[in-house]
């Protein structure tokens, strides 16, 4: 029986692939759980339709990542912290912090999206690496003052 996958299944295929499968197997697993529909000339334009979207869709995220590329490579954060004896915090500065000071700035990043090799546990300045879109990302830099 032939099958067009709507969704990504192990060991079968991708998006939109035409595949042989059982009459059971798509029966009984890929219908109810709506991982296929059946090979009808319907199903494919509708499929297709869908794909097209689903591409415009990605294009337009990649493309405000790429704009927020731009932003973030003109923006210089500074987040004040209590520092003790050789400049050392007392605690660390946080994603969730740099996340809250990037909003101060007009910036909407999640705290997920920032990339921390290590704690930022000393005063300085950091280049913080930020993960907008699966390989885009962001640079921008990081004043970690005391108080």
């Amino acid at each position: 029986m032939k099958v067009i996958l709507s969704e990504n299944v192990d060991k079968l295929g991708k998006i939109g692939d035409v595949v042989n499968v059982a009459p059971g197997h798509a029966r009984n697993y890929l219908f109810p759980k709506k991982l296929a529909v059946s090979a009808t000339d319907a199903n494919t334009q509708f499929l297709k339709k869908k794909a097209e979207k689903e591409k415009k869709k990605e294009e337009q995220v990649v493309q405000n990542a790429k704009d927020m590329v731009s932003r973030l490579s003109e923006v210089s954060c500074t987040i004040s912290a209590e520092a003790g004896e050789e400049d050392k915090l007392f605690g660390s500065v946080t994603t969730a912090d740099i996340a809250k000071a990037l909003k101060d700035e007009g910036l909407e990043i999640d705290k997920k999206q920032i990339e921390l090799d290590a704690p930022i546990k000393k005063l300085g300045v950091y280049n913080i690496v930020v993960n907008l879109y699966r390989d885009v990302k962001a640079t921008f830099k990081l004043w970690v003052v005391k108080k």
